[in-house]
């Protein structure tokens, strides 16, 4: 039996739900890409299933913020995933601001186990500085999946070094997070 990883790029590539912005780049066409990569990694392995919030750069979930995490928990839960895994970027006033973060509803449970496999090797695969797994129990995404959920954020899209890296090397995100889920899972 396939384990079903849910993968959720984070955002919409137009409002509601738009993400941030910085170095030119917007965080949701970032996302999209890098989660597209990780769903051909997760495809090509026969342990996995996956199935991808926005299978294309035009999908648009919702007609407001609310909605569209509420369809995207809804499209986890009713197909039966395993592992919820949303797709982000980091953004700061600070430009010096750098590295990968993941958030999490609780600590101790499987979620906080995957999510510090995740940033692990993630860290390994792209250099950015790991900077641990946060809690964040008010977030609905983590808040209302049937499964456990982490949010990564990938890096920083107002720092210029993290932002040319998503861009210019996405498949380096991608690897990192396939191998952090078949990590926690042994294999």
């Amino acid at each position: 039996m396939a384990i079903k990883i849910y993968v959720d790029q984070g955002h919409n590539p137009q409002n509601p739900n738009a993400g941030a912005e910085g170095n030119g780049l917007r965080e949701q066409d970032l996302v999209y890409r890098i989660g597209i990569e990780l769903a051909e990694l997760l495809e090509a392995d026969p342990e996995f299933e996956v199935r991808l919030s926005r299978p294309t750069p035009e999908t648009q979930i919702g007609t407001s913020n609310a909605q569209s995490l509420r369809l995207r928990v809804e499209d986890a839960n009713s197909w039966g995933a395993d592992a919820f895994i949303s797709l982000h970027t980091n953004a700061s006033s600070i430009p010096s601001a750098t590295g990968s973060e993941a958030l999490v509803y609780a600590e101790g449970g499987v979620a906080y186990d995957l999510a510090e496999d995740i940033l692990q090797r993630l860290t390994e695969a792209t250099g950015l500085q790991n900077r641990g797994v946060k809690l964040r129990p008010g977030l609905y995404v983590l808040r209302r999946t049937a499964m456990p959920a982490v949010l990564v954020e990938l890096g920083f899209i107002t720092n210029a070094n993290d932002a040319a890296l998503m861009l210019n090397n996405p498949a380096l995100f991608a690897r990192g997070i396939y191998q952090g889920i078949r990590q926690y899972y042994g294999l």
